[in-house]
């Protein structure tokens, strides 16, 4: 894993080890911290409670807003943080359009990783990679493809 990523991974690591609810890091981080090739990772995406979000956000510096950057996506609660090597995108109560119709996007696995000695959280490899699917973006379905690579 290329610095900038691991660096980024660790700062997360740190402001979410007071969580008090499930939070997990989807798409290309997470497809790295699963041992596969995610391709350029711009930043590392964040899912976790609006509890959370209204908690751990105000103690960055970062301002509580809806958001969204792609007409498919949207959330309650979206925060970028610039401090990383890597922006750090935070969403609360994360969905996904498809078909005209928004899903909420909340991982039903929680898979642990150790990362120098912090601990970070992602969907494992099946249900990551059916995520990415159903994003149908061409870099998620690649990166979908690489995570089932690993399982064959």
């Amino acid at each position: 894993m290329e610095q900038a990523l691991v660096a980024s991974l660790e700062a997360v690591a740190e402001v979410m080890e007071n969580a008090q609810d499930p939070w997990w890091i989807i798409a290309s981080a997470a497809v790295a911290l699963h041992g596969a090739d995610p391709g350029p990772v711009g930043d590392v995406d964040v899912l976790l409670s609006l509890r959370d979000a209204r908690r751990i956000m105000p103690t960055l510096g970062l301002t509580l807003q809806p958001g969204s950057h792609h007409a498919e996506f949207r959330s309650t609660i979206f925060a970028t943080w610039r401090e990383p090597p890597l922006p750090v995108e935070f969403m609360a109560g994360f969905q996904h359009c498809q078909d005209g119709r928004w899903r909420a996007i909340v991982p039903a696995t929680r898979q642990r990783i150790a990362l120098d000695g912090k601990t970070l959280f992602v969907p494992d490899r099946a249900e990551l990679g059916n995520i990415l699917q159903t994003f149908g973006r061409p870099k998620d379905l690649t990166r979908a493809a690489r995570l089932a690579a690993l399982s064959a």
